[in-house]
């Protein structure tokens, strides 16, 4: 190794959230993460102390792709943790990732959410939930087709319908029923909106609490989230005057957006990454990733943890994660064919 990459290397590691040993020695394992590293340092506390390898971490949330680009084959990154399928299918697609082919890893994730070509797994899930006004819909439940219903004209709420965790869940719905009946769908609820379609998640929320609408769509753990982290009273107040309804499609599950790993091209640490990889998806690995990310794990037998469990049994419904992936264009398609962002017509 020449002297200027060692030395770039040494940049690199400098920001990595580890006290231990140069980060290339045995023993280690170098993680970009989308999260940051407090969220994570939990798991992988657990992670050290069984296994004795020294896990240090990079938070990365914007220009991850364009490091790795940037730092080719001397990357020192061995595993990559994000958010979302798409952003999971965006390092497959830029060459970040490699295939994996691990009996144990396979054994433990459904197919469901695993890439076809192995390149990503998912870790945990995240549903798309209806937030309703705790003081002004007394249902239970709730299915994603009622949501077309003329019964909510004028009470549903949603942010930009390009934002990636409604395309996710118009995807899902081509997927399973075809674009003609989605188009059908998504034209009705454009014609219940509120408003034009704007703002956060949390923001459907005060939209709910400031009684703008009645329903809306939103993640069920950045709620979780908001309730149990926030210092920001008028947040927790927005939080609090909605409740969680899990809405089902046909064959009875729920559209639910993942969190995943990957394994990079180059990992320097190929062994260490993959034991890494491999804890995430063990039982005690899931139920502490479960714990610190307030998402439902993917791993049968893993049982959430803290609030996010109190909102419910969640079923994902039967669509993979792969086919997210492959109708998402076609989804933003719709969206602009129906004039969805334009809000309702009248």
């Amino acid at each position: 190794m020449s002297k200027a990459v060692f030395f770039s290397l040494l940049t690199v590691f400098a920001g990595f959230s580890s006290a231990a040993a140069p980060a290339l020695a045995d023993g280690d394992v170098n993680i970009y993460s989308y999260r940051q590293p407090e969220l994570l340092q939990p798991v992988l506390d657990a992670f050290m102390r069984k296994t004795g390898i020294t896990a240090n971490v990079l938070f990365l949330d914007k220009g991850l792709i364009e490091r790795m680009q940037i730092e080719g084959e001397n990357s020192p990154v061995d595993v990559i943790l994000t958010v979302d399928v798409a952003r999971l299918e965006d390092l497959k697609k830029a060459g970040a990732t490699q295939a994996l082919t691990d009996s144990t890893i396979e054994a433990a994730i459904p197919a469901k959410f695993r890439d076809p070509d192995q390149q990503w797994f998912g870790l945990g899930m995240d549903a798309r939930a209806v937030y309703a006004s705790r003081d002004r819909v007394r249902q239970a439940t709730i299915t994603y087709d009622e949501l077309a219903d003329p019964k909510w004209k004028g009470k549903l709420c949603l942010r930009d319908g390009q934002h990636s965790s409604n395309l996710g869940l118009f995807a899902d719905m081509i997927s399973a029923r075809g674009a003609a009946s989605t188009e059908t769908w998504l034209t009705g609820v454009k014609n219940n909106l509120a408003r034009r379609p704007s703002g956060s998640d949390l923001g459907q929320a005060q939209s709910i609490a400031e009684g703008k609408c009645d329903v809306a769509l939103g993640s069920a753990a950045l709620l979780a989230a908001t309730l149990e982290h926030t210092k920001a009273p008028g947040e927790k107040k927005w939080a609090e005057a909605v409740r969680v309804i899990y809405p089902t499609a046909g064959d009875g599950g729920t559209y639910g957006n993942i969190s995943g790993m990957a394994l990079a091209r180059n990992a320097p640490n190929r062994d260490n990454a993959v034991k890494l990889m491999e804890f995430l998806t063990s039982r005690e690995g899931q139920q502490l990733y479960a714990k610190e990310v307030l998402e439902y794990p993917v791993v049968s037998g893993a049982k959430p943890a803290g609030l996010i469990g109190s909102f419910g049994i969640l079923k994902p419904d039967g669509v993979p994660m792969s086919n997210i992936i492959r109708y998402r264009d076609q989804a933003s398609e719709l969206v602009d064919k129906v004039g969805f962002n334009a809000g309702p017509a009248d």
